[in-house]
């Protein structure tokens, strides 16, 4: 949880606040929007700590497909950029509506291959951080998106 708190929340919100700087609508409303996610996915699963409902089946469902048809439209932007980025917001379009579709169901099938579509989803966007860092640092394409 401190990985989704401090890393897939703080760190990608701060990451949206210095896109937001450069110009790069696209950017800063992806990581702002995924680094609130975290946020509220941590709270989420705290909540009953505090005498908060833990959240249903239906419920977590409803609030996984939003996000889901969130990265759609996301997904839709990247057709205009590069091949992994098309990948990238691909995979996490269907990691959001696999992770829905086994809330509904309760299905562990289904949340079993959600979760390998997480891990090649979260390899995608390593490798993608990693050629825009190590492309920008060389000035060349040694990477390629």
């Amino acid at each position: 949880m401190g990985m989704g708190v401090f890393f897939g929340g703080g760190a990608q919100f701060v990451a949206g606040v210095m896109e937001w700087k450069k110009g790069n609508n696209f950017g800063s409303i992806a990581f702002m929007s995924y680094g609130a996610f975290w946020l509220t996915l941590v709270f989420t699963w705290l909540a009953p700590m505090f005498g908060v409902e833990k959240p249903d089946g239906n419920s977590m469902g409803c609030y996984l497909g939003m996000w889901g048809l969130f990265t759609l439209i996301n997904f839709l932007q990247t057709l205009k950029g590069n091949l992994v980025g098309k990948l990238l917001f691909g995979s996490l379009t269907l990691l959001f509506f696999l992770l829905a579709a086994g809330n509904f169901t309760g299905s562990q099938s289904i949340l079993h291959f959600a979760g390998w579509t997480g891990i090649i989803c979260g390899f995608i966007a390593f490798y993608e951080a990693s050629a825009i860092m190590i492309n920008q640092k060389y000035e060349k394409a040694i990477l390629p998106l």
